[in-house]
């Protein structure tokens, strides 16, 4: 443009150009860091942290449900293993009950094999007495006896003495016979309640160990759902910025189409031509150029188009998508697009592969945008 045509645009229209220039050109992000990226391709950012968002609390999800399983695992194996291990201090309990009792029996036999020993002794010295002595005959006891009650009283004595000798035999020999069977019996319950004991308490350490076990895996479940929550407070907060930088964005382009708008009215006729002249340039596509306002004449929703692109026929941004309405490479091909992307073609030929795409095709869940702008079809 000639300096002489420049010098009558007005100041106000300038600098309103400008402003739309630097909106569209750069995003300061919250925390200080400046951003090259357009509106559709911090939607697109925000897009791809919102999907990561609902991976992690899947994830988590699932963490939540496998520790929950776990921890009814563990209450169940330490209940078993509280009651194996009351088991075994019952089996203790009778284990010395019956030890107790056979050292009782044992005791008892010892003093019942001494009783029969003695009663063997002193029924051998009768025997041995008798038949040393002479044997007193019927006819003896008779003449010595000084009467017939003395001779009664010597033939019961002598009847008695030994009835006790064999009493005393017979109930030793009894006694012993029942300490021996008593002796057996608990030996046997002895032998089959440490068995008993010992197999309960290799249960209750089994038992243990997979206690352990579980508790273990539970702990390494735990860590990996903490640093999945970590991962999404990280995407939370990102997300935040990109909704942040977003909304100041869209007030910033807001604010400078409406101050675009309030200097074309008061611009001169050399005012016009030379924003004919922009247009002209815009519609090449081999920049960027003014943004458009509402009256743009535009295929799909406005407030899509400013979320979007700001009314601007963009470059490719990281996704490849370009143009007015930031359309990739190939959905412009399969809508019947021509050239290799949306911003290389005339505003007349993106907005017909807009309204193919909207009216024909996907409809707004076409663009991240008419979501965040609440816009649905």
């Amino acid at each position: 443009m000639p300096p002489s045509r420049r010098a009558h645009i007005p100041v106000r229209a300038r600098a309103a150009a400008l402003a739309v220039a630097l909106c569209s050109a750069a995003v300061f992000l919250p925390g200080g860091a400046a951003s090259g990226a357009s509106i559709g391709q911090l939607s697109s950012q925000l897009s791809q942290q919102q999907a990561r968002q609902q991976g992690l609390s899947s994830r988590i999800g699932n963490l939540n449900t496998l520790i929950g399983s776990l921890s009814g695992q563990i209450a169940l194996v330490q209940g078993r293993e509280t009651s194996v291990r009351a088991d075994v201090a019952r089996d203790h309990v009778m284990l010395d009950s019956t030890r107790s009792q056979l050292n009782h029996q044992r005791a008892r036999l010892v003093l019942l094999r001494a009783r029969l020993a003695r009663a063997r002794l002193l029924l051998s010295r009768q025997v041995v007495s008798s038949y040393e002595s002479d044997q007193p005959d019927l006819v003896a006891v008779v003449l010595e006896a000084h009467g017939f009650t003395d001779l009664l009283e010597k033939l019961r004595f002598l009847h008695d003495v030994e009835g006790q000798a064999r009493a005393i035999i017979t109930v030793t020999r009894a006694a012993k016979a029942e300490a021996d069977a008593a002796t057996a019996r608990l030996g046997r319950l002895e032998q089959a309640q440490a068995q008993v004991t010992a197999g309960a308490a290799a249960r209750a350490r089994a038992l243990a160990g997979m206690s352990n076990l579980l508790q273990s895996k539970q702990a390494g479940l735990q860590q990996a759902r903490a640093a999945q929550q970590s991962a999404l407070s990280a995407t939370r907060a990102r997300g935040a910025q990109l909704q942040s930088a977003i909304s100041q964005l869209q007030a910033q382009q807001a604010a400078a189409q409406q101050a675009a708008s309030s200097s074309t009215s008061g611009s001169s006729s050399s005012g016009s031509s030379s924003s004919s002249s922009g247009s002209s340039s815009s519609s090449s596509g081999s920049n960027a150029g003014p943004a458009l306002g509402p009256s743009g004449g535009w295929a799909i929703p406005y407030p899509i188009v400013l979320c979007e692109s700001g009314g601007q026929n963009l470059p490719p941004n990281s996704a490849g998508a370009s143009g007015y309405y930031q359309i990739i490479p190939g959905t412009w091909k399969s809508y019947g697009g021509s050239g290799p992307a949306a911003y290389l073609a005339s505003k007349a030929e993106q907005d017909a592969v807009a309204s193919r795409i909207w009216n024909g095709g996907q409809g707004a869940s076409a663009w991240v945008c008419a979501g965040m702008v609440g816009i649905h079809h």
